[in-house]
């Protein structure tokens, strides 16, 4: 059987830490769970808020309920810390529920990869706020971030206080 390998691998660098979260970045705002699910080891292990899952069959359910609810999901990673073989992001995306309701999510998760660069763990903690129609900052066509659209640290304002 051939070894997968999702590269960038570790030992990170920051160059490649940046990488590694643009490369989930782009991939989640994909939103195709079988595509993303291909970057996590076969028997990844997750905490995503109260749901704990196992496995890559797992992810791709998760994700595929998570975007019947979430619609004009939109995302933006940022690294905030690295080391050897762990990434940490901090992470802010916006989209509406069935009902036409507006959120943004606030979020940090902190990732382990094996040698191959899959993701092996991850864990996340998140916090969703409504907001109003006119409030959301992320209006880029649905897809991929563009490469000159600004990243979290550009956007003051976004925190629930405004700090």
């Amino acid at each position: 059987m051939a070894t997968e390998t999702r590269p960038p691998v570790p030992p990170f660098t920051f160059e490649t830490a940046v990488q590694k979260t643009r490369a989930a970045e782009d991939a989640w705002n994909s939103r195709i769970p079988e595509r993303i699910a291909l970057a996590y080891t076969p028997d990844s292990q997750w905490r995503n808020r109260h749901e704990f899952l196992v496995g890559r069959a797992a992810i791709v359910d998760f994700l595929t309920r998570k975007w019947e609810r979430e619609h004009e999901y939109r995302l933006i990673k940022e690294l905030w810390a690295f080391h050897e073989n762990r990434i940490a992001v901090r992470f802010q995306y916006e989209y509406h529920d069935a009902n036409g309701q507006w959120f943004r999510a606030y979020g940090n998760e902190q990732w382990e990869f094996d040698a191959q660069g899959l993701m092996r763990r991850r864990e996340a903690s998140i916090n969703d706020v409504p907001i109003a129609e006119a409030d959301r900052q992320f209006h880029w066509p649905l897809g991929s971030r563009p490469a000159d659209h600004p990243g979290l640290a550009n956007y003051p304002g976004l925190t629930p206080t405004g700090l």
